[in-house]
């Protein structure tokens, strides 16, 4: 796969590659890019407060991170819950059995992290005052472990588990993996049609 590294552009936006759904793990990977750039804007979101309190920016790069981890990452965890955790699981290898565990206790962590995350950036949608700055110390911490939570899991699944699935799957396999990644996103048979089909266009659907 090519190597797409993520943009680095002003608040609340980032551009990132197209992949399409014919390469499902391409697709996976470059979710994950999308994770670190929201992860980022989430960083530099928290810097923004503390300078400027709840302008335009901010609830504009608020509703972008709360919009992606609302939308598209609960869907890129089903995609490996459903497609890529299972085969590994019924491997003969324990060390690749134990990784998806922890990677599957991490994804109920995660819920809850965000679930917290949530409503600190809720309350920036809603602030509509520069001089107030719905954060503290707390939310500070919170979003640290946030996103240390995030790196570690990415990199595991790329180093390892990732490779793993790519192996273990069959031809049949990746075609009922795509197909499903396209219809939870409301993109109904358009890989054989359009191979143009891309991870963009879902985002702009959600």
């Amino acid at each position: 796969m090519d190597s797409h590294p993520a943009k680095s552009c002003p608040m609340p936006g980032f551009s990132t590659p197209a992949v399409g759904f014919e390469a499902p793990f391409d697709m996976l990977e470059a979710c994950h890019e999308r994770v670190a750039d929201r992860l980022a804007l989430l960083t530099r979101l928290q810097i923004h407060l503390k300078a400027s309190g709840c302008d335009a920016q901010a609830r504009q790069a608020a509703a972008d991170v709360l919009r992606y981890f609302d939308l598209a990452a609960p869907l890129h965890h089903q995609d490996e819950e459903i497609h890529v955790f299972p085969p590994l699981l019924a491997s003969a290898d324990t060390a690749l059995v134990q990784a998806v565990r922890g990677l599957q206790v991490q994804h109920r962590a995660m819920a809850q992290a965000w679930a917290r995350m949530r409503r600190v950036l809720l309350a920036v949608l809603a602030c509509e005052s520069p001089a107030v700055v719905p954060w503290n110390g707390l939310e500070a911490a919170a979003v640290l472990a946030f996103t240390t939570a995030y790196d570690g899991h990415i990199r595991l699944e790329e180093a390892v588990v990732y490779p793993a699935a790519r192996h273990a799957l069959s031809a049949l396999q990746w075609q009922a993996m795509s197909a499903d990644m396209m219809s939870r996103r409301g993109v109904i048979g358009q890989v054989a049609e359009t191979p143009a089909t891309t991870l963009e266009s879902v985002i702009r659907r959600t």
